[in-house]
């Protein structure tokens, strides 16, 4: 599928300021065929390319289940007909297809039961709805969806070429696929993604010196303050406690980087002490 290249780059180079209200009018009003190259579009963004305004259009879509069952079914269906590339298909399976049948499953079922029927790849995706608050919906849904199909697809794709072993690797070699992991859209993601996020957590809880010389290897390699912001957000915002804040402090007096993406931290829920500490650590240099 090609995307709506005029409108994407519209989304993608919106202002700030009232991006939002700006991205809602202009899909709430394009056929649906152009929608689904959009949504198509931004599921093969890499968080590395996210602006406000393309930010803007993937709220829009985890928004419209809610807003607009029919339309966003209708989304779903022209994606499915449309889009050939399969690991994009099943994007469908993440918020919008659990979101739509969660919130409005007793609403939509006719329909959906109705073009399932004639709908191989419909069958499919159904097959991917793992839960529903609606006990005869979810019965509804089971009759006609393809849960072998789905289940095949699901671990072909999930399984990695080349499983990553992070106990085995060096620190340089760890911050190296912790940017390559970050990197890929969710379309492109698969078990080693959970297996580096494991690993970090690992060593949060048995060794948080090794998690900050993680961080510290991270900022010698990546300058994109996407990821500088999920890097700080997480795994820096995990690691500091009581426990942690004479190394954060040593590291933030010697590397400027690390001291500037403190500022990216939130910890409002800190201790008296450990706030005061940060406090006096970032100062004014909050993002």
């Amino acid at each position: 599928m090609k995307p709506t290249e005029d409108a994407l780059a519209a989304i993608a180079a919106a202002p700030e300021q009232s991006t939002s209200d700006e991205t809602e009018r202009l899909l709430d009003v394009m056929p649906v065929k152009d929608l689904a190259s959009i949504w198509g579009a931004l599921q093969r963004l890499s968080p590395r390319d996210q602006t406000s305004g393309t930010w803007a259009a993937i709220m829009y879509f985890d928004h419209l289940p809610h807003d607009n069952p029919n339309r966003a079914l209708d989304l779903a269906l022209e994606v499915l007909r449309s889009e050939s590339d399969k690991p994009t298909v099943m994007q469908l399976n993440g918020k919008f297809m659990m979101s739509l049948t969660y919130v409005h499953g007793a609403d939509i079922v006719d329909r959906i039961e109705a073009e399932a029927r004639d709908n191989a790849r419909l069958r499919w995706l159904l097959g991917g709805i793992l839960f529903s608050p609606n006990e005869p919906f979810k019965q509804r849904i089971l009759a006609v969806a393809d849960r072998e199909g789905w289940k095949a697809d699901e671990i072909a794709r999930s399984t990695p070429k080349q499983p990553l072993d992070c106990a085995a690797m060096t620190v340089q070699e760890l911050a190296h696929a912790w940017v390559d992991q970050h990197s890929k859209s969710d379309r492109d993601r698969d078990d080693n993604f959970s297996a580096m996020t494991d690993y970090e957590s690992e060593l949060r809880g048995e060794d948080p010196d090794g998690a900050i010389d993680l961080i510290v290897a991270i900022l010698e390699i990546e300058t994109n303050p996407a990821l500088l912001s999920f890097l700080a957000a997480g795994p820096l915002e995990d690691v500091i406690s009581m426990d942690t804040i004479d190394r954060i402090e040593r590291e933030a007096q010697a590397n400027k980087r690390f001291h500037d993406l403190l500022g990216g931290v939130w910890y409002y829920r800190a201790s008296d002490e450990l706030k005061a500490r940060l406090d006096a650590l970032v100062g004014e240099v909050r993002w």
